[in-house]
């Protein structure tokens, strides 16, 4: 199911999270502020909440190759 991510390269993945995660870099970035807002109880409008899955959409496949990743290693005997 999730195969695609696998044959995804790294660097791609990994470009993509950083840009995501500091874009737009002033006066904040966004992911910043939607979990700031998050934090304090405000993130209630749908464009905050959109804006706050798409930018940290990134680096939770990041978190999902890595986590699939290491489970292959794991699950494959050493030779």
């Amino acid at each position: 199911m999730l195969s695609w991510l696998d044959r995804f390269p790294w660097i791609w993945l990994l470009l993509l999270a950083v840009w995501m995660a500091i874009t737009p870099i002033t006066p904040e970035p966004h992911l910043l502020e939607k979990l700031r807002l998050l934090v304090h109880g405000a993130l209630v409008r749908p464009l905050d909440i959109f804006d706050l899955v798409m930018h940290a959409a990134p680096l939770l496949l990041v978190a999902l190759k890595l986590w699939r990743q290491l489970r292959a290693q794991r699950v494959t005997p050493a030779r």
